[in-house]
């Protein structure tokens, strides 16, 4: 089964629980010295590491739509992909914990593993069945030496 919703718009429902359980359920509300920067460096980094898996797989002209990874026409391995199988998702993930540190309270955490566990289980995993379907044991090799989030 193939997630539905295109991993960006879940970003931004999750995001928008976040919020609410921010608003409605402020359990544990934090703030230190550096908060608002260290937010912001995770925006950055989340940024950059979703782009540089973008331009990893526009170099070799295949497929970023995670609707169709049956589409892939190239085994995508360098660049970014040497450290993180998924790092498009990592980049979500570290949006995530940005969105975490500005909302300040601990009850917003909950949705990061939430998403991280759908992912796992929605959007990856159907990926890598299509993936070693499509490049076999050039795809296995590689999950064995690349892990799948970093």
């Amino acid at each position: 089964m193939y997630l539905k919703l295109p991993p960006p718009a879940l970003l931004l429902i999750t995001i928008g629980d976040m919020y609410l359980l921010s608003i409605y359920w402020p359990i544990w509300t934090f703030s230190f010295w550096g908060q608002s920067m260290m937010a912001l460096v995770c925006c950055l980094c989340g940024t950059l590491v979703g782009l540089a898996g973008i331009v990893s797989f526009a170099k070799v002209r295949t497929t970023v739509n995670p609707h169709n990874p049956h589409k892939a026409s190239s085994l995508v391995t360098s660049g970014i992909y040497r450290f993180s199988r998924n790092p498009m998702y990592l980049g979500l993930v570290l949006l995530l914990i940005a969105a975490f540190l500005y909302l300040s309270t601990f009850s917003s955490l909950v949705m990061i593993p939430l998403f991280i566990f759908y992912m796992n289980n929605f959007q990856i995993g159907p990926e890598e069945d299509v993936l070693e379907a499509l490049f076999g044991d050039e795809y296995r090799q590689y999950c064995e030496q690349v892990r799948r989030w970093c």
